[in-house]
């Protein structure tokens, strides 16, 4: 019993650091930016999407370093899946969420080619160091593109928005956000590792459900918040910025330090299922070019019917 707790402690600890983490973090960065004149563009699309997706890379480096590579790459799929189907799910239900016609045309086809990119290196059940190289090009290519809509400018109505949003995320340092990342990542990979042993639960579902959900904490804010304070468009940008740097930063960082071997159920089933989930959302935002709150009930019904199947069957 005592080493349950203690092992369920450091798991609650970890994820409450990486939490804190995150928060500080991208917070920092934001300044960094904004002092260094950076577009607001470039920040909102690169620096903010990478900031939140941080924990999840400290807990994939870190378990991956371990050999825990099912919480790794469980981790990854699990995230971007609770990132469309809960996160985004959650935000429309609070409040219809606009979709611009950029992101239709440029953010998600990107985000749908890294999704069907992961599946075709994965196919054969790992995805190597080179394969994380070219996942790691594909990521300089999304920000070199980032770049590209910065130079192209943007309306005035969406640079002001942007820039409030992350004017307003700019006033707290991130030294402590780099310590608390590493430090909360060690914590709860080894709480989740142990919890696992004590309960007999896969490393692959642990990595799929509470560490995915543990560290997409800081996106689950971020849109929370956005929604709340009359900004749900900054929600979609968010997710889908977010999974692309799931996709194509975290597991092709993962993958050119350590390779990941892909679960055979991840095969099966994890990886089809983050696939559904972002071909759903193409017509979802089609459909009147905004995410309904009909959309948000069936995205969240959609990921508690995929939790509670593998809780279940594992």
């Amino acid at each position: 019993m005592t080493d349950m707790l203690f092992a369920l402690a450091r798991l609650a600890a970890g994820l409450a650091v990486l939490f804190v983490g995150g928060h500080y973090l991208v917070r920092g960065a934001s300044a960094a930016a904004l002092l260094a004149r950076v577009s607001t563009t470039v920040v909102a699309l690169t620096v903010v999407a990478m900031g939140t997706s941080l924990p999840e890379l400290a807990v994939s480096l870190d378990a991956a370093a371990r050999g825990s590579t099912d919480i790794a790459y469980g981790n990854i799929i699990g995230s971007s899946i609770f990132n469309i189907g809960a996160i985004l799910g959650i935000a429309a239900i609070i409040a219809v969420i606009p979709v611009r016609r950029q992101t239709i045309r440029g953010e998600y086809p990107i985000m749908f080619v890294a999704a069907c990119l992961v599946l075709l290196l994965a196919r054969d059940g790992r995805v190597d160091r080179l394969e994380g190289g070219f996942l790691i090009i594909g990521l300089g290519m999304f920000i070199a593109y980032t770049v590209y809509l910065a130079r192209r400018g943007l309306s005035p109505t969406e640079a002001t928005s942007l820039e409030r949003d992350v004017k307003r995320a700019a006033h707290l340092k991130h030294g402590a956000g780099l310590a608390a990342l590493a430090g909360g990542a060690h914590l709860a990979v080894a709480g989740a590792v142990e919890a696992g042993q004590i309960f007999g639960i896969e490393e692959r579902v642990i990595g799929l459900t509470i560490i995915a959900m543990g560290t997409s904490l800081p996106e689950l804010s971020t849109c929370v918040a956005a929604t709340y304070q009359k900004e749900p468009e900054i929600a979609l940008g968010n997710v889908i910025g977010s999974n692309i740097f799931n996709l194509l930063a975290i597991l092709g960082v993962t993958a050119a330090a350590v390779p990941v071997p892909v679960h055979a159920r991840s095969l099966a089933l994890d990886n089809w299922v983050m696939l559904g989930f972002v071909v759903v959302l193409y017509p979802m935002m089609r459909w009147g070019n905004r995410v309904s709150r009909r959309d948000g009930l069936v995205l969240l019904a959609g990921f508690l019917v995929y939790m509670g199947y593998v809780v279940v069957k594992g």
